[in-house]
């Protein structure tokens, strides 16, 4: 059976985990709109991998949303790189699956190449003691994995490094997260979604489940519930399915998200 999760927002990862009968938990180390260094809830790192460790749950770490590797502004793509080395090691105190972040943008009149090509850059030179999991995002101009065709143009780039470590590195794979709302509110048809992700990336490590507020292609990140969203269920079924990946619900309620998913996953 596939695992899984909610993602954690108040502050108390493991009790959401366990209240929403969790196989998986995800969550920030911090102010997700901010550029402070990881802190790790209650303090110790240690002691929070050892209860995960004994409670069975698996522990992934979003990265906040202000890192941008991709801009060509040194003001922002500097500490987003040394924010991206900071969470990734932080992610690795706690034995997390893997870090995930963003893709980025770069801003009108800059190439988006320059944006690919200082992705290519951070990977290089940031160590990846954990897997670096990319998730495609919702809308905006010049975004670097808004929709499939970007994602191709961020593989072709980086692709040779997936699964090479960067120096200093440990596990350094570079995988993909793939979020069902960011893929149809950017206008990705989600039938078939995952044989077409897997023929650019090779791989799906984690499937953030989330349906829709707003309409197909509305470039318009509001997560919904799976019974209450715009997409499908069925549709969202099938990409869960056809993963076969890790699942995280960032949705209003992951208890009654997991518990659909269970449900409809064991009937099919």
């Amino acid at each position: 059976m596939v695992r899984i999760g909610a993602h954690e927002r108040e502050g108390d990862p493991l009790a959401v985990a366990r209240a929403t009968g969790s196989d998986v938990v995800q969550f920030f180390l911090g102010d997700p709109q901010g550029w402070e260094s990881p802190a790790f809830p209650g303090g110790d790192a240690a002691a929070l991998r050892a209860a995960f460790a004994e409670a069975g749950v698996d522990v992934y770490i979003h990265a906040p949303y202000r890192i941008n590797v991709a801009s060509a502004n040194n003001r922002i793509r500097i500490p987003s790189r040394k924010l991206l080395a900071e969470y990734l090691a932080g992610a690795a105190e706690l034995g997390a699956k893997g870090l995930i972040v963003h893709g980025g943008h770069v801003v009108a009149g800059v190439d988006e190449q320059v944006g690919y090509d200082n992705w290519r850059k951070a990977i290089e030179r940031t160590p990846r003691p954990v897997p670096l999991l990319i998730e495609n995002t919702a809308g905006g101009d010049h975004a670097m994995a808004r929709g499939l065709g970007a994602v191709a143009r961020l593989w072709d780039t980086i692709g040779d490094l997936a699964d090479a470590g960067a120096d200093g590195g440990g596990a350094g794979e570079i995988g993909f997260c793939l979020d069902t709302c960011h893929a149809y509110s950017a206008g990705d048809e989600l039938a078939g979604i995952v044989d077409r992700v897997k023929a650019i990336t090779g791989r799906i490590d984690l499937v953030h489940c989330n349906s829709s507020r707003d309409e197909f292609g509305s470039w318009r990140d509001r997560h919904a519930t799976i019974e209450s969203g715009t997409i499908d269920p069925v549709l969202i079924i099938d990409v869960v399915r056809a993963a076969n990946a890790p699942v995280v619900c960032e949705t209003p309620d992951p208890g009654a998200d997991i518990r659909y998913l269970r449900q409809h996953l064991a009937a099919g």
